[in-house]
């Protein structure tokens, strides 16, 4: 099993899994790193990628194998039961990245192999082959209950694995569970990065802890998003960089692309590496 491969004496970098298949296609325009336009298109990355579109990617895309590491568990809680899936080392771990589903979802969504072009697969892999865990919870809600699940969730695993640096995705209307994590004080100093995938914005981010904690933070938009306009969006970057310029966040826009855009495209090596060299 490969390890974390260390670049500097206080950044870690994920070993490569099938960075040729996941890369992004052409940047179409870009502000540096922090600001990325690319080139998105359906017939090529749903019709040309899936064998059945939009319900099973190519078989190439995927390693089934890391189900041996993957079990469906409850955690019990002060804050309730959480139903959750772990990938990976449960104890020990370098890394714990967590995926929220949206209005409409499960942890089911987070550990299904073959939708969202394979890229749930890809970021289960890349923990399992990189001494990490990977978690996908069930929560009550988008409020304070579901905050208080994750966070107790968070608290379990980070006891697990005390060195172990914790990102957290988001997708869709689960932003508002990665905005609520940044305003818990406790939560917030155990956060290396939140990932807002096809999401909302929350202007409060700007008086959090883990914005004063500089706590990374990545967006994924589709340009066509019908649900949580572009516009806004990425006037919530601009915000988070007007006041403090040297802030670490980035921003990836997908041209042409739509509401779950951003989940099968979103680069989870590149993004990961990112920030576990920033924080």
């Amino acid at each position: 099993m490969a390890t974390f491969a260390a670049s500097s004496a206080h950044a870690q970098a994920l070993a490569p899994y099938k960075d040729e298949l996941f890369a992004y296609p052409d940047i179409l325009s870009s502000q540096g790193e922090a600001y990325r336009v690319v080139d998105y298109r359906e017939m090529r990355d749903i019709n040309e990628r899936d064998q059945v579109p939009e319900r099973r990617v190519q078989g190439k895309y995927v390693s089934t194998g890391v189900r041996k590491v993957q079990q469906d568990l409850v955690l019990k809680t002060d804050a309730g039961d959480v139903r959750h899936f772990a990938v990976g080392k449960s104890e020990g771990a370098s890394v714990i990245v967590l995926y929220l589903h949206g209005q409409g979802g499960s942890r089911k969504q987070g550990v299904d192999d073959f939708t969202f072009g394979g890229n749930f697969n890809r970021i289960k892999n890349l923990m399992a082959d990189n001494d990490g865990l990977y978690l996908s919870p069930d929560f009550s809600d988008f409020g304070d209950k579901g905050v208080s699940e994750v966070a107790a969730l968070i608290d379990h695993y980070a006891a697990q694995s005390p060195a172990a640096k914790i990102v957290v995705a988001c997708g869709s209307t689960g932003g508002q569970l990665c905005w609520g994590l940044a305003r818990d004080a406790k939560t917030a100093k155990k956060l290396s990065g939140l990932m807002l995938l096809g999401s909302l914005w929350d202007d409060g981010f700007l008086k959090s802890p883990a914005y004063v904690a500089k706590v990374p933070v990545f967006f994924g938009q589709g340009s066509k998003d019908p649900v949580f306009p572009i516009d806004k969006q990425e006037a919530f970057f601009r915000a988070i960089l007007a006041k403090k310029p040297s802030y670490p966040a980035r921003f990836v826009r997908f041209e042409t692309g739509t509401h779950g855009t951003p989940i099968r495209m979103t680069d989870w090596r590149e993004t990961l590496n990112w920030m576990l060299a920033a924080k």
